[in-house]
């Protein structure tokens, strides 16, 4: 066929087929996509693909993971109490010393123990008799001279080095809520740059910040106020760190790789987060894994050659030359010869318009694009809220805190294969409520036995196991925002349910706060009921499994518009391409 001729059918639509369906209710079940045929000339699924997968969604992914989450382990609060001299002068040990000089108080389970920040108001070197000294008639005081912490576990963290306990311990908490705020500010700006300016440019500047404010907060802790200036650097461009190259693998690869790129970002979080407190029991140093696990983020700025533009993106902006370049460059990477031309390209987006948009407003400029995006802000909120409070929450509990992140970081590997295989089986939309009305049903156990020490493990494993379901939403969900909004505004879409997100998000250190010093059921009370609204939301949301990605607006407005409610999505029928594959698969294979 004729270049021309195959021009002029792409703007038309497809070629002709007797069997096509013609019913408007199945027309957005299989769309014909002239992108793909276009870049299935250079390579919609070959080395160039893979290389950038490895490096840029997982590997990035891994690295940007450590960079994010390593103040978490860093700003742990070890066990601590007032120093009281004296004790050198005695033989008491320190269970005795701690249980004449301290009074005790009630812990977030209702127990006493003895307490941090409070000694009693004695002077224990000048006592002689300690036969007939009696504590109960001594006043009671704030530390005088410091605090001892217990170094089981760390040999020091950033709170224990710089004493943020007590009067200040919601420095800690502080912290977190600084990191959110600015994560909401960097999402809403970057994410409207990743559509205006393109992925790539976005990608650099995420880098480049993420790498710069961490390493910042390294060597300012002594300083509180520049320390969180630093902190909420680092955190301003972590999503779209994570989401750029996402993007650009999703716009560049086939429609059934689309969860594998997924699993791919996942996955490198994943091993991120599993390594992280494994380096730190090695190193027991705040200040050596800090670095050891920051560096890694900035030296992916090594393989830049390799980041691409999304031609998708390109054409939609109606930058075809630039689109040339990017195809070609794929191409020679994956071995292929893309010949064609600008002109060529030009002919074949000829009746497409280039769309106006207006930023955050367009995502509710139809009522089904408006129902999309607040479900999906929802579902962002409940996921984000959940997953933060269940890993601040983690390093809290009793036991090894390396062990109980560990815990948290290694059921998401599990979580994104099952996440996978339920969302490519039976739908984002199903495995989304299935995952937050599980997590409900956790919920309970929760609160009936949290208060009583005996069921500690059975409590870990509740908890770790709502973590799982947690990061099954977060694959799907994740999936879902992909997929939903058009390429015009696809880094915008997803940056609205992550502002939202981190916006809600805020308040999870101040569950975890709760949890921690008030009571430890509070967490699961409102984790629980954000579960059971989130699955009811999410059946209301469009299937977009076996879905063609939507790149105008109107496509967004109308996507899912026939979709019956109480259904499971059915492939589309193989394309010859598929078969010839199968085929040959089948006949080589042992």
């Amino acid at each position: 066929m004729e270049k021309s001729e195959m021009a002029n059918e792409k703007r038309n639509g497809a070629i002709a087929d007797p069997d096509k369906k013609s019913n408007a209710e199945e027309s957005d079940e299989v769309e014909e996509d002239p992108f793909q045929a276009i870049m299935e000339k250079a390579g919609n699924h070959g080395r160039f693909q893979l290389m950038y997968n490895i490096l840029f969604v997982m590997g990035l992914s891994m690295a940007g993971a450590m960079c994010y989450m390593n103040i978490i382990l860093a700003l742990n609060i070890p066990d601590h109490w007032c120093t009281v001299p004296g004790r050198e002068q005695t033989n008491f040990t320190l269970d005795e010393w701690r249980r004449i000089t301290l009074p005790k108080s009630k812990d977030n389970r209702g127990a006493e123990k003895y307490s941090s920040c409070q000694m009693f108001d004695v002077n224990f070197t000048e006592i002689d008799d300690w036969q007939n000294w009696n504590s109960t008639s001594a006043n009671v005081t704030a530390c005088q001279n410091g605090w001892t912490y217990d170094q089981k576990w760390y040999q020091d963290t950033i709170p224990s080095q710089e004493n943020w306990v007590c009067a200040h311990d919601l420095f800690v908490t502080n912290v977190f809520v600084v990191g959110r705020v600015t994560e909401v500010a960097g999402s809403f700006l970057l994410g409207q740059m990743g559509d205006i300016f393109g992925r790539r440019v976005v990608y650099y500047i995420s880098v480049v910040f993420c790498s710069i404010g961490r390493l910042s907060s390294i060597l300012t802790t002594a300083h509180y106020t520049w320390f969180l200036v630093f902190s909420g650097l680092a955190a301003l461009t972590i999503n779209s760190l994570f989401q750029s190259p996402q993007i650009i693998g999703m716009e560049i690869s086939r429609e059934q790789d689309r969860s594998l790129i997924a699993i791919y970002q996942s996955f490198g979080w994943s091993i991120g987060t599993t390594l992280m407190p494994l380096l730190f029991w090695w190193l027991r140093k705040w200040e050596p894994f800090m670095w050891i696990t920051t560096v890694p983020t900035a030296l992916v700025l090594i393989f830049s050659k390799y980041v691409i533009e999304s031609p998708r993106w390109l054409i939609s902006k109606k930058r075809f030359g630039d689109a040339i370049r990017q195809f070609k460059k794929i191409a020679r990477i994956n071995g292929r010869q893309f010949d064609m031309s600008e002109k060529e390209l030009i002919t074949i987006y000829t009746s497409t318009k280039q769309e106006v948009t207006y930023g955050i407003a367009s995502l509710f400029s139809g009522w089904r694009l408006a129902k999309n995006t607040c479900i999906m802000g929802f579902s962002w909120c409940v996921v984000a809220v959940s997953y933060f409070t269940l890993v601040l929450f983690s390093s809290r509990m009793n036991g090894n805190p390396f062990l109980n992140f560990l815990m948290q970081s290694i059921v998401e590997i599990p979580a994104y294969i099952l996440g996978k295989y339920l969302g490519d089986k039976f739908g984002r939309r199903f495995t989304n409520s299935s995952s937050f009305f599980v997590s409900f049903l956790a919920c309970i156990p929760l609160i009936l036995l949290a208060t009583d020490e005996k069921y500690e493990f059975v409590i870990m494993g509740l908890a770790a196991f709502i973590k799982f379901l947690n990061a099954v939403t977060f694959f799907t969900a994740s999936l879902q925002g992909m997929e939903i909004y058009p390429t015009c505004m696809r880094q915008t879409g997803i940056a609205l349910g992550t502002i939202l997100a981190n916006a809600v998000g805020v308040v999870a250190p101040y569950l975890v706060y709760l949890g921690t010093t008030v009571d430890i059921r509070s967490p699961y009370y409102i984790l629980g009921a954000l579960f059971l609204i989130g699955a009811i939301a999410a059946l209301f949301l469009p299937e977009t499994l076996h879905k063609k990605l939507p790149d105008t607006m109107e496509e967004a407005r109308n996507f899912g518009i026939h979709d019956k409610f109480f259904s499971l999505p059915k492939a589309p029928p193989a394309t010859a391409d598929e078969t010839t594959e199968k085929l040959n698969q089948t006949k080589f294979a042992p």
